[in-house]
């Protein structure tokens, strides 16, 4: 969840301030590392789910704030678009209770919200990108009224000094014009955390990295945008379009953008925040009193605000997390790259695929990052992100590969070792992972349903492409809450 801000101008003063602040951050990090200061012994797992607000037509519903009201629980937040919806699951150890305790805890917040949202004229929808959403939803109106987005927009634009270019290339083509972010707004994610020791965060951000293409060619759900078919996960590119301050000349100079994979592996979770010191100014430079280097004479945990709030405007897809939890400081891996959806139990399938992979390579002798470069697994991300379950990608040893191919021949197995590793025992790995499975052997996803479901629509009700996609979104949350992994849905 982003981090509230007032409404204000910022000054050069400001920014010099800022600066100042964040070396001073940074550098209390490093002693804190150098200090071994982290909470490690008791790691857990997190959960974060953004989700979109429909009408009973289906189409998207302005009312955040009403059914925020509504559901009156501090799990819940807004998201960029007034349409937007954001719940933070409480952290848990990875086996605590078993898959099925978090399953029902999922399923009775997101029931529970639901049933509020219902009382003020809206539907909850998890899905990557609403697929009724239109072009004329977004524009300056559509921002969620806390003051930190717009903030956050006019800095972007103030950054970029234009407005923003959208062009994507699927089965159709999209071109168009923004001017503000609020086509980020459409993207709409799923995002794993996963506590780690900082003497381990570099291979946990490494392995994650390294199956970011893996992972979205499984989960693609994001097909559609403003009534086009694009890329089977679409969010990726209109993400990375959408938060781009960078005009088309600094571009060209190499400056990096702010939706970034990275451009190496690392050897240390401090390499990331040096990172984003050192190649991207501040969109948001608060400075809050607390001196940290004095907090850490004092013996005390230093919040390190400007650091976090700065590492909140770079949009990794896997971004380094420093956190203070019961005067405890620990880092996190936050896994950014999934999109929402399509139910809670193909959402848990997804998490148990990521965590016992991760630990699986991690716990390699060789690992996979020592014999893949860095471009090989960008290249996997938007290759997985065009052509969803369909892609090939590159894996060491076996050059280009299908994507269920790969997975049922080499990561599945990983995946099981690693959640055992974890102390999941088979009854609790076979259901899970068995979803994953299923997927590869039918090889249909989210993204494979939407589109077939939509083309059955079209064809046989002869509705036009609005309509179709109205239709299909309808059928789709019938089905979302059923809570059948998506590779079981019919399309008829």
């Amino acid at each position: 969840m982003g981090r509230d801000v007032p409404a204000l101008v910022f000054t050069r003063e400001d920014r010099r301030r800022y600066r100042i602040k964040m070396q001073e951050c940074l550098d209390a990090f490093a002693q804190m590392l150098r200090e071994a200061r982290f909470e490690s012994e008791r790691p857990q797992v997190g959960l974060e789910i953004e989700l979109n607000l429909v009408d009973d037509d289906a189409e998207p519903a302005m009312r955040n704030t009403d059914v925020l009201e509504a559901i009156s629980d501090p799990a819940w937040a807004t998201e960029l678009g007034r349409f937007n919806l954001e719940i933070n699951v409480p952290p848990r150890r990875l086996t605590a209770g078993g898959p099925d305790a978090w399953e029902s805890e999922i399923r009775a917040a997101l029931n529970h919200a639901d049933q509020r949202a219902r009382s003020v004229g809206t539907r909850l929808l998890m899905v990557g990108i609403l697929p009724t959403l239109r072009q004329e939803d977004i524009g300056e109106d559509t921002l969620s009224e806390n003051p930190r987005y717009r903030l956050l927009n006019d800095q972007v634009f103030a950054a970029r000094g234009e407005d923003l270019r959208i062009e994507i290339d699927g089965g159709d083509r999209l071109r168009t014009y923004a001017d503000t972010i609020t086509p980020e707004a459409a993207c709409t994610s799923t995002q794993f955390h996963l506590q780690v020791s900082p003497e381990e965060f570099a291979d946990y951000w490494n392995a994650a990295q390294a199956i970011a293409g893996v992972q979205v060619a499984l989960a693609a759900n994001s097909p559609f945008l403003f009534g086009k078919e694009l890329w089977h996960e679409t969010r990726i590119p209109l993400f990375e379009q959408a938060t781009d301050t960078r005009p088309e000349e600094i571009k060209v100079q190499g400056v990096r953008p702010r939706v970034w994979f990275g451009e190496r592996w690392i050897n240390s979770v401090f390499d990331l925040f040096e990172e984003n010191l050192r190649y991207f100014p501040a969109l948001l430079p608060l400075c809050d009193e607390q001196d940290p280097a004095e907090t850490l004479d004092r013996g005390d945990t230093p919040e390190l605000s400007e650091l976090t709030l700065h590492n909140g405007t770079i949009y990794r897809w896997n971004r380094p997390v420093y956190a203070v939890a019961n005067d405890l400081p620990h880092v996190r891996v936050e896994n950014r790259v999934l999109p929402a959806g399509p139910t809670v139990a193909d959402t848990l399938a997804n998490g148990a695929f990521y965590y016992g992979l991760t630990r699986a390579l991690v716990e390699e002798d060789r690992p996979v990052w020592s014999r893949m470069s860095f471009s090989a697994a960008e290249d996997n991300l938007h290759a997985a992100a065009r052509h969803g379950i369909d892609a090939l990608l590159y894996w060491p040893g076996m050059g280009e590969v299908p994507v269920p191919e790969l997975v049922l021949r080499r990561l599945l197995p990983l995946a099981h070792r690693g959640l055992e590793r974890s102390g999941m025992d088979a009854a609790w790995r076979e259901p899970l992972l068995g979803v994953i499975e299923q997927r590869c052997v039918t090889a249909r996803n989210g993204a494979v349903w939407q589109k077939e479901m939509f083309h059955h629509l079209a064809g046989t009700t002869h509705a036009g492409r609005h309509e179709a996609l109205r239709r299909m979104t309808q059928v789709y949350i019938d089905y979302m809450h059923l809570n059948a992994p998506v590779h079981t849905w019919p399309v008829d």
